[in-house]
């Protein structure tokens, strides 16, 4: 039993079928670590996986010798069903299955874990409300130090509100609006006045497209922009290098 790492799981099965010069088909293997990208550079993981090569001819020989055990050892039984019989398979077939359902979580519970966090860190935020309506989780953050959690340019807000995301989404598939202070207040009015041109050459020309934004902007302008014009294609493109941007658009044309 061997350990592989690498970026990708396929390529951690590449590196363990190139060791062995065999197929997957002949590897046993067991992940350990899922590859995660990160955000900004941190948190980043490679895939682990841990290997075996399996004995096919083995195998084969082991599968066929219980097969044929267990044709010596079970003689064919008659189909005989009673009424307690007929009694399991109905109960069985009619039966309702449980659904999974997402866990529940109230706005309090998120209130409270997150003055709990700020509680332990070195800011200075006395004030933190949460709201949960219509599946989106309304967040509240303001105190002394609320342009430090903000950061040059909202990198540190773009920070908070994905990992914020990524656990009421992922754990509750709650939406979230995170504002600290006015900060987001300010960047919609900003983003607003920016895109007004697009909008006055969408309503001339049908289409139209916003420069490429940052972070939390481009997702302002997408949902100005959905408002704006209902009836029209309105999504976030990327550029080759990586930049976004909100195309407005016939439904009919990409």
């Amino acid at each position: 039993m061997k350990k592989y790492e690498a970026n990708t799981i396929q390529e951690a099965c590449k590196l363990a079928t190139n060791e062995h010069n065999c197929s997957i088909t002949e590897l046993e293997y067991k992940i350990i670590q899922h590859p995660k990208k990160g955000f900004l550079g941190l948190f980043s993981k490679k895939a682990i996986i841990e290997v075996i090569k399996i004995n096919k001819t083995q195998t084969k020989i082991e599968t066929k010798e219980i097969k044929e055990e267990k044709t010596i050892q079970e003689p064919k039984k008659e189909l005989n069903i009673d009424t307690k019989d007929n009694d399991v398979l109905d109960s069985f077939f009619n039966k309702k299955q449980k659904l999974k359902t997402q866990p529940q979580i109230d706005a309090q519970t998120v209130e409270n874990n997150l003055k709990k966090l700020f509680e332990i860190s070195c800011l200075d935020i006395d004030t933190v409300e949460v709201d949960i309506q219509d599946n989106t989780a309304y967040i509240f953050i303001d105190g002394d130090d609320s342009a430090l959690l903000i950061g040059k340019e909202g990198y540190r807000y773009n920070a908070l509100s994905y990992l914020l995301y990524n656990w009421l989404n992922s754990k509750y598939n709650l939406n979230v609006k995170l504002e600290i202070a006015e900060f987001l207040s300010t960047q919609k009015k900003m983003v607003i006045n920016l895109i007004q041109p697009v909008i006055e050459h969408v309503n001339q020309t049908g289409w139209g497209k916003t420069k490429p934004l940052d972070g939390i902007l481009v997702l302002i302008a997408l949902e100005h922009l959905r408002e704006v014009f209902p009836n029209k294609y309105v999504a976030i493109k990327t550029t080759p290098d990586g930049k976004r941007y909100v195309l407005v658009n016939e439904f009919n044309r990409r």
